[in-house]
């Protein structure tokens, strides 16, 4: 003790040094263990000076030793400036806490505060100055510099407003007059944001305070996805709802609830605007949601038969002709081929609920889907998972034609439907003229497979139910 009374300002010193080690050493996610280790230091510090003689609150009286008057005089000085930044880390760590990393702005503000009243009750206690002269000075100054900084003390406390509301926070997706983007950061001037072409934006916090505020983010489980489609304004608007809408069950990433729908936006004069919206559970998917719908549109719009592909002088086909070129596995054949299938194809109508192919069954011909949305299901256990679903151009029945196997999966229309079937034996035909549809019925087949295997994997597992009533059927 002796040795400490004896040599404060080393000690002092040393004690300064070690706060300001450990603070920087220790990493960043041990927030309470370092705010608990400074305020031990704070502790330490403050016993040392008492014990020594040094009062924070009084001048020191060490006339006759200039040194000690002086080295009095700074460790007084630095208890103020300790105290204060203890307290700053102390309300960080309880803002932190409460409203998570948007309290940083507060407590950089708090902090500004808390070491301008520290440095006036150093002023005062330890250097004996006269504060009110100092108090009526720093307040002409302050208004100087505040007409000076108008604009940047709007944007700090226009921080503060967004800070305590929170309209966003940090990772939240937001358009901010007109900009959207990822937020990043929100400091004491401005918001931060990373937009999509991986650019960043800084609105002023001044500008985001007055600006409309779409938050992407919120609410968490839900987000909104829509697009616009323009079709040719004599069509009658039934049948391109009822397309759209189709086209709106044929993607399982939209939320049964609340349920997708179609609206006219607007009829012009030579064309009609319809709007197809919907909600998704996870806002990283919107882009890739938005153009499988898009896909799903042209593909049930062209299938309706009010949409057609640019044919210039060619002759016009039959529907079964059509949706044989768009069929992927079919690309290899030739035309003449492609005509020779097409008048093999016979349509069939299919009601909604209506099993096209069942589970095990094997298929006697292969289908080819002209209108609606099917659904595959694939077994897991005792109970039936949807696989994904199926739209106009895509085939079912594969297995059977390439080794009549019996199918992995329950094809059902979930709406009206009408599907094509062709032939085995025709089909069969085919593959064995181009061998180059044969790896592509392979290779859909292996992609299949592995799809329903992955659907089967990410399902969780069941939860075990515990309790006196599980143990009992446990038992018996």
């Amino acid at each position: 003790m002796s040795l400490l009374l004896n040599h404060p300002l080393l000690w002092s010193a040393l004690i300064l040094l070690a706060d300001v080690v450990l603070w920087y050493l220790l990493a960043q996610h041990l927030r309470v263990v370092r705010v608990a280790l400074r305020l031990a230091l704070f502790m330490a510090y403050s016993s040392l000076l008492i014990n020594s003689g040094i009062s924070p609150l009084l001048a020191p009286a060490w006339g006759d030793d200039s040194v000690m008057q002086l080295g009095a005089t700074a460790l007084a000085i630095g208890w103020w400036l300790f105290a204060a930044r203890v307290m700053t880390v102390l309300i960080g760590l309880m803002l932190m806490r409460r409203i998570g990393q948007s309290g940083r702005l507060l407590q950089d503000v708090f902090g500004a505060l808390i070491f301008l009243a520290c440095v006036v009750a150093a002023a005062g206690y330890v250097l004996e100055l006269p504060v009110k002269g100092l108090l009526a000075t720093s307040g002409a100054v302050a208004i100087i510099v505040g007409l000076a900084l108008q604009s940047t003390l709007s944007d700090v406390f226009s921080g503060i407003v967004l800070n305590t509301t929170k309209p966003y926070q940090v990772d939240d997706w937001v358009s901010i007059d007109g900009v959207e983007g990822k937020v990043i950061d929100v400091d004491w001037r401005a918001t931060h944001l990373q937009t999509s072409a991986g650019a960043t934006a800084v609105v002023p916090n001044s500008v985001a305070a007055k600006a409309k505020i779409v938050n992407l983010s919120r609410p968490t489980h839900m987000h909104g996805v829509s697009i616009s489609i323009q079709v040719p304004k004599h069509v009658r608007p039934r049948r391109v709802l009822d397309a759209l809408n189709r086209a709106l069950q044929g993607s399982d990433s939209l939320l049964l609830n609340p349920a997708p729908k179609v609206v006219l936006k607007e009829s012009g004069e030579t064309m009609a605007e319809y709007v197809a919206s919907g909600f998704i559970a996870e806002l990283s998917r919107k882009g890739e949601v938005r153009n499988q719908l898009f896909d799903l549109a042209h593909r049930h719009l062209e299938a309706a038969g009010i949409i057609r592909q640019a044919e210039g002088n060619a002759v016009p086909v039959s529907r079964a002709r059509a949706l044989l070129d768009e069929v992927k596995v079919f690309r290899s054949l030739s035309e003449e081929e492609r005509d020779r299938l097409a008048e093999s194809m016979t349509a069939e109508q299919f009601v909604a609920g209506q099993v096209v192919l069942d589970l095990n069954e094997v298929s006697g011909s292969l289908f080819v889907i002209g209108t609606g949305v099917v659904s595959a299901a694939v077994q897991d256990g005792e109970q039936r998972v949807e696989a994904g679903r199926m739209g106009p151009t895509e085939i079912m029945g594969e297995q059977g034609i390439l080794a009549d196997t019996p199918s992995e999966a329950c094809f059902t229309a979930l709406t009206s439907s009408i599907i094509y079937r062709i032939d085995k034996e025709i089909a069969r035909a085919s593959l064995e003229k181009c061998k180059q549809v044969t790896r592509a019925f392979n290779k859909l087949q292996a992609v299949r497979q592995s799809n329903s295997q992955g659907v089967l994997l990410a399902r969780p597992a069941p939860a075990r139910k515990n309790g006196f009533l599980s143990w009992l059927q446990r038992r018996t």
